[in-house]
């Protein structure tokens, strides 16, 4: 209990704190988090990105895999007909 109480006056004073802080104080505190959100969205666009590269790649893969099985099945199915004797 006297723990929380600390921790209540504590939060309190920091509150009183903040009212008393100068025009000059409040408009430093505006810039470093309006910079910190800047810095936020920058890293959120570089890990959309990412993503969307990480997409584009595994579709390009999954292209490259699909045309390399119609490659093996075409050529399968040509050797299947000249060993049948149907070769053209």
């Amino acid at each position: 209990m006297k723990t929380i109480l600390t921790a209540a006056a504590a939060a309190s004073l920091l509150t009183l704190g903040a009212c008393s802080q100068s025009a000059t104080e409040n408009k430093a505190d505006n810039i470093e988090a309006t910079a910190e959100n800047v810095a936020d969205n920058i890293e959120a666009a570089g890990e959309n990105a990412a993503t969307g590269l990480e997409n584009a790649a595994d579709s390009s893969r999954d292209a490259a895999a699909n045309t390399a099985d119609a490659t093996r099945e075409a050529g399968q199915e040509k050797a299947d007909a000249v060993r049948e004797g149907n070769s053209q």
